[in-house]
């Protein structure tokens, strides 16, 4: 089941049920318009790396999507904002600070150009990719190097005019399954087979070494911007995905 919020006005308690996962889309330019005035919500290592960006347009993106994180955690949390803190797992994944594991809330974020898309959920691991559709990338170059072989046959069958979106399906699903599975560069590309074809339902289809893997997560092709393409992956079976957007994209 999936529920489309458009008019944004985010509360300040939210309640996630067990056996549900949400999924909020935000545009970062709009919710950088107002994001400015509250920077002093960040914490320090977060100034740091939003001083990293070499372009305003950049920089502003990243200090709204992580304020609205912050935001949107507190509301999960009720908790204050700036009593929200965060971890770092050796691959980079991030979690609540381990002060929040009552709550047992993990969360996975992801962003492409200004488009980007927050996955919470108690109790299991998820993970979330979102990457914008270009046109100009030479994706079956890209596909023959880090598909596997039976996504690269079945990448083959595409018909030309949807190759480019066959390829940004195939690759946001086996982003969200290695952000989910938080391996980071050590889970090879290779050796798990995902769907890739426009219009037919996401699927984790293959897994090795071990093949019942697969039966341990379940795949969400999610609904996103015109030009993106994106997908949820979350540990277990039945889970209900809710979504949810700030406002009209």
């Amino acid at each position: 089941m999936s529920l489309v919020e458009t008019d944004f006005q985010l509360p300040q308690c939210l309640d996630l049920a067990e056996h549900e996962v949400h999924v909020w889309q935000a545009d970062l330019d709009a919710l950088s318009s107002r994001a400015e005035p509250r920077q002093l919500l960040l914490s320090k290592d977060e100034h740091q790396r939003a001083d990293r960006f070499k372009f305003d347009r950049d920089r502003k993106r990243y200090i709204a999507g992580r304020q609205f994180l912050r935001t949107l955690l507190s509301a999960y949390l009720q908790i204050d904002l700036k009593a929200v803190s965060f971890d770092y797992s050796p691959n980079g994944k991030p979690s609540l600070g381990s002060e929040h594991n009552a709550g047992g809330i993990r969360f996975n974020v992801s962003h492409s150009d200004k488009i980007a898309v927050f996955a919470f959920v108690r109790g299991r691991e998820v993970g979330v990719d979102i990457e914008q559709i270009h046109q100009d990338i030479s994706v079956k170059e890209i596909a023959g190097r880090f598909f596997s072989q039976a996504e690269q046959a079945a990448f083959a069958d595409v018909p030309e005019e949807l190759k480019q979106e066959a390829f940004f399906l195939c690759w946001t699903r086996k982003e969200a399954f290695v952000k989910a599975k938080g391996n980071g560069l050590s889970l090879p590309l290779d050796q798990f087979d995902v769907s890739l074809l426009p219009r037919q339902p996401a699927q984790l289809l293959g897994t090795r070494p071990d093949p019942e893997e697969r039966h341990r997560w379940s795949m969400y092709g999610l609904e996103v911007s015109p030009n993106y393409a994106a997908a949820l992956v979350v540990e277990g079976q039945g889970i209900r995905v809710v979504e949810k957007r700030t406002s009209p994209m």
